[in-house]
């Protein structure tokens, strides 16, 4: 594999090539304080084969903190619009982002580079275009707590700081970071265009779409409703992902959908601590519309917003038709995951009941979901086992009791070895997720320009699934400061 400088780091912008409409050009807006590099992720540095070397350059934050520009680069800020909290908002557009371009690997992967916190764009509305470091920090760690567990997702090259301050609920820093995937576009993209009765350049998008990132439907018959129905396929796995892990998102809005079934753009999310259902991680949503609980179906909602903008270039029945299989397709990923997350190997058919049966023991006893899932590997179907550590968990005993003979019975049934399942259960059910309060102690560390704690965080979520030595406290429950923090869209 070549490994590639900064000077030889080589951008196109085929986005660029698209009617004007679709974007506005301009380039980032450097901070006036120089910038510094927080930290960069060697593993997206390998996927556009940059040389780990050329990450400790002092010219890379200028690269990647908008002082400079690399040869192809053609920077633009994206169009699009959405429906947010349900209401449509006829145009939104990356208001604080530029997309660098794209850098295309030797496999032939196409990479976006999008950097976010470059200022100010014609899609800004009122505000700075700025990101802070606070924000800035939250997203650079999801993206590798996500890419740990294995879940869809854009990734994170790199943080750059600077002094430069920023106004939000108090004075803060500003920051950028550069994100990475191979495609911005969101379900919003389409809907400008629609909502805009434009209906040549929605034909435009969804061609460019699919050449790009769909090119065995390029001369398919019904390619456009086949593209819809990859898009329904990929968001209702990528939501049951989300379901499996007990993460929330926060602002499931349309204009936060990835057309390509990744997770994208991370505010108020939020990794469960206690369960519950109803979990809310953003605490501008009153009504709980983006809770834990509503997130399968908000995903359907927002396919519907996009079949809706498809319908000049699809038929509605076959479109609906799409739509349609979504809730079976999102039920049998689910099942899936959870029959791993519980170590079970068959399928049967009281499965569902048992996996809720569970999952209303823990909502009732607000138990830890990650820690009782990463114990319930101990789970011991010898004769007289009283599996005391997992029950210690639970408030009503005697309810977990009679849970615990059904999910033995169960197990023996398909003559589960206890050691075997364990293993397999370890490597899905995590030691260590991204909780909250621990972002947050990251982030006080980091205003004192102590950026230790970001470091240690990332290394940890590389792996999630295996105990790491001197990494204990990190495993444990959020102490009572940390539980219910408070988590905004400017988070």
């Amino acid at each position: 594999m070549t490994r590639r400088t900064l000077e030889t780091l080589s951008f196109d912008n085929t986005y660029a090539r698209l009617p004007q409409t679709f974007y506005a050009r301009l380039n980032p807006t450097p901070f006036s304080a120089p910038p510094y590099l927080i930290h960069a992720d060697r593993a997206a540095a390998e996927l556009i084969e940059l040389d780990p070397a050329q990450l400790m350059r002092s010219e890379f934050p200028a690269l990647f903190g908008g002082s400079a520009l690399a040869t192809g680069m053609e920077p633009l800020a994206m169009l699009y619009s959405g429906h947010q909290f349900g209401v449509y908002v006829p145009q939104l557009g990356d208001g604080r982002a530029v997309l660098l371009g794209e850098v295309t690997n030797e496999r032939g992967e196409r990479w976006d580079l999008h950097l976010k916190g470059a200022g100010m764009t014609p899609f800004s509305r009122d505000g700075d275009g700025r990101a802070v470091l606070r924000s800035t920090i939250r997203e650079y760690l999801c993206c590798a707590a996500m890419r740990g567990l294995g879940i869809p997702t854009t990734q994170a090259l790199c943080l750059v700081g600077s002094d430069d301050k920023v106004y939000r609920e108090q004075v803060e820093t500003g920051a950028m970071l550069v994100r990475m995937a191979p495609s911005h576009v969101r379900f919003g993209t389409f809907e400008v265009f629609y909502y805009r009765k434009q209906h040549e350049h929605l034909k435009t998008l969804a061609d460019y779409v699919i050449d790009q990132h769909f090119p065995y439907l390029r001369d398919a018959g019904e390619k456009y409703v086949r593209f819809f129905a990859e898009v329904v396929e990929r968001t209702a796995k990528l939501i049951a992902q989300w379901q499996a892990a007990g993460w929330a998102h926060g602002v499931m809005n349309t204009d936060n959908m990835s057309i390509l079934g990744l997770t994208l753009d991370y505010g108020p999310y939020g990794f469960m601590d206690d369960y519950d259902a109803g979990f809310i991680c953003n605490h501008s949503d009153h009504n709980g519309r983006y809770a834990f609980n509503q997130q399968p179906y908000i995903g359907l909602w927002n396919l519907s917003c996009l079949a809706q903008a498809l319908l000049p270039l699809a038929e509605k029945d076959a479109l609906k038709a799409c739509l349609e299989i979504y809730q079976s397709l999102f039920d049998r990923e689910y099942l899936t995951l959870m029959r791993k997350k519980f170590g079970l190997v068959a399928e049967q058919a009281e499965d569902d009941d048992l996996i809720r049966d569970f999952l209303g023991l823990l909502q009732d006893s607000h138990a830890d979901h990650t820690i009782v899932f990463r114990e319930l590997s101990t789970f011991s179907t010898a004769d007289g086992a009283t599996n005391e550590q997992l029950r210690e968990h639970f408030l009503n005993r005697d309810r977990f009791d009679e849970w615990a003979v059904r999910y033995r019975d169960r197990l023996r049934h398909e003559r589960n070895h206890n050691d075997e399942r364990r293993g397999r259960m370890n490597r899905v059910n995590p030691r260590y997720v991204l909780r909250n309060y621990l972002v947050q102690t990251a982030i006080e560390k980091a205003q004192n320009k102590d950026f230790s704690e970001i470091d240690r965080l990332f290394t940890l979520l590389q792996d999630p699934f295996t105990d790491q030595q001197g990494m204990e406290a990190y495993a444990l429950p959020p102490p009572s400061w940390g539980k219910h923090l408070a988590i905004s869209c400017s988070s």
